[in-house]
């Protein structure tokens, strides 16, 4: 009875890592220790047999372990608590769990962002939860429902926190979503059903659960998107949900809440940030994102630094490829704008990339390695064989990883259990995650004044 229990236990755990593996992933892993050849088909046996089955080792419960995240030093006696909506691959909750943050939900509507999710940050089972569709839990689809009803709803669906962290779409809103859906003649900003409303489910968790402070982040064009009348509805939203929104009214080319991630790794990637303070806190007085700058690194990693140092063939450029890419630069070029290839020099400590897309997966056309192409050859004779050789290359997923800043130059922490189509893109749709572990550090003291002062209306 006592082994089918622990047999049972075991199962639970490989369901838990098939949220985030595959079958054959996981049979390799137990593979490496198991004196028995683990195959797909034995492991899915072993997961459905209804019979008694044999209990795993100690050695093939330990590697599995290995497979799950853990967590982080601060547990379980952790500072305050947030929640991470439209979280992606976990970008912006990073820095906030470094400073001593419990994320007790997160909502993600991808399937494949969730399994990278899983798969590198540890979820505390008893206080966080899971979701997919947030318009499930604020109603918004359901126009039936009263607003104390849908209050109600997320009251009962999201826990208390005092951080609100929230990368909300972008896409309605950026430059290549709006030249997309004026192609297909569909709506884009707030006229876009679907991703462009989302926001107003942030408002209606803000409006209900009343977080101390909430982290805002979009594309940089949020803020001119349909002539400044989409941002201007956003930020009067929030003021009138009793937030104080940091450098609201700077409206300088050098505007505070733009921040670029160059000041922390080698790529140009401006993204707006707004961050909302409590008026009743009085926590905003003297807060403005300049401040941001005293947490910039000493020094910036240079390109080459984060490059793998072995690459398999599979990323080099087919030579037919490079010769559309090519081609198709240099007719944009003689048209006089910047759409193709960004090459990198990895040989240049000067080297910044442009920013990494979404759409990095599906042609490779945006930031290239070079690999010692020569440009005059190549404008004589595209076609020399020697050059040919020493045609540019994509970046691998790893090296995406560390050019968002999901890990230092030269690691491996961070896993990657998708397909390099998918990890192009969710690391594409990320953020860079120093620029938000600086934030957070920004507003420990905030976070800290505004538990204090929950802890002094508690008594």
């Amino acid at each position: 009875m006592q082994e089918q229990v622990i047999v049972q236990q075991q199962r639970k755990l490989i369901q838990q890592l098939l949220e985030i593996y595959d079958l054959k992933k996981i049979a390799e892993v137990l593979s490496r220790v198991s004196q028995c050849e683990w195959t797909r088909d034995s492991l899915k046996h072993w997961s459905h047999c209804q019979t008694q089955s044999r209990l795993l080792t100690t050695a093939e419960m330990g590697i599995l372990h290995t497979l799950l995240p853990q967590p982080s030093p601060h547990h379980p006696h952790y500072k305050f608590r947030f929640i991470d909506l439209f979280a992606g691959i976990g970008g912006i909750r990073k820095g906030f769990e470094t400073i001593g943050g419990c994320c007790v939900f997160t909502s993600e509507w991808n399937k494949y962002a969730l399994r990278t999710y899983k798969a590198n940050w540890y979820n505390v089972s008893t206080a966080h939860k899971f979701n997919t569709d947030i318009r499930e839990i604020t109603c918004s689809a359901q126009t039936d429902i009263s607003d104390e009803t849908a209050r109600e709803y997320i009251e009962g669906g999201i826990p208390d926190h005092d951080v609100l962290l929230a990368g909300f779409p972008c896409q309605p809103f950026s430059l290549a979503g709006v030249s997309k859906k004026n192609a297909l003649g569909r709506a884009h900003g707030f006229d876009c059903d679907i991703q462009g409303t989302l926001f107003f489910d942030v408002a209606r968790i803000i409006a209900t659960k009343k977080p101390a402070i909430f982290v805002l982040e979009n594309v940089k064009h949020l803020k001119s998107h349909d002539k400044g009348k989409t941002f201007r509805i956003i930020t009067e939203a929030l003021d009138e949900l009793g937030y104080a929104v940091a450098d609201v009214d700077n409206k300088d080319k050098d505007d505070p809440k733009i921040i670029d991630a160059r000041h922390f790794l080698p790529q140009h990637r401006e993204r707006i940030v707004l961050v909302g303070l409590r008026r009743d806190f009085n926590l905003h007085h003297g807060f403005t994102l300049r401040d941001i700058k005293r947490y910039f690194p000493a020094r910036v990693p240079t390109f080459n630094e984060l490059l793998e140092p072995v690459v398999d063939e599979k990323y080099l450029l087919t030579p037919q490829l490079w010769r559309y890419l090519y081609f198709y630069a240099k007719k944009h070029q003689a048209k006089g704008n910047g759409f193709g290839y960004g090459l990198i020099d990895p040989k240049d400590s000067n080297s910044m990339a442009r920013t990494l897309s979404a759409r990095y997966h599906k042609d490779g056309s945006e930031i290239l390695i070079d690999r010692g192409w020569d440009k005059v050859t190549g404008e004589v004779d595209f076609n020399d064989a020697q050059n040919q050789m020493r045609r540019p290359r994509r970046l691998t997923p790893r090296e995406c990883a560390r050019l968002m800043g999901f890990e230092a130059p030269g690691g491996d922490s961070f896993r990657i259990p998708v397909s390099d189509t998918q990890a192009y893109r969710q690391f594409g749709n990320s953020v860079v995650v120093p620029v938000f572990s600086a934030l957070a550090q920004l507003l420990l003291p905030l976070i800290e004044q505004a538990i204090a002062i929950k802890a002094t209306q508690k008594r």
